[in-house]
């Protein structure tokens, strides 16, 4: 076989592989920017209370991942302080807690090792009604909630 043929042929095929590996580099780029991110999700809609309810905030990530011994914080930016619920490494810090939350949030350590950061917020109160964020800052994932709270008027 003549020199310019075979050297034709090898060319062809280094382009072949050259294509291979980058298509292989694209693939290992997507699945390292991909794999490994959470997002947290929360509801689209208000939630919507009456007062004295025990109700849900719901949050979860995705994908799901146990968050036991992860940082949860609850919070509200019009309070001070904003921290609603905090949960560090396992333990709640309720020093941390606005004093209008005293006894009355939780989170289910069940549903916290399948993702589920749900903020459980007992006896509600007109003060309660507002903008809540979840944030796990480990993922850096946040979602935000609404609740609005409404009352019985007897005629």
């Amino acid at each position: 076989m003549p020199f310019f043929l075979q050297t034709s042929r090898m060319s062809g095929i280094k382009d072949r592989h050259r294509l291979v590996l980058q298509h292989v580099v694209i693939l290992i780029f997507l699945t390292q920017s991909c794999g490994g991110q959470h997002q947290m999700i929360g509801p689209t809609q208000p939630v919507v209370a009456m007062i004295g309810d025990d109700i849900i905030l719901p949050c979860h990530l995705e994908p799901a991942v146990d968050a036991v011994d992860l940082t949860v914080d609850w919070s509200r930016k019009d309070l001070k302080p904003g921290s609603v619920y905090v949960r560090r490494e396992g333990v709640e810090l309720l020093t941390e807690q606005n004093p209008l939350y005293t006894g009355r949030t939780s989170l289910s350590v069940n549903k916290l090792q399948c993702g589920d950061v749900s903020l459980k917020l007992s006896t509600v109160q007109l003060s309660d009604a507002g903008t809540y964020k979840c944030l796990v800052p480990k993922f850096n994932a946040e979602s935000v909630v609404t609740l609005a709270v409404g009352k019985f008027h007897l005629i």
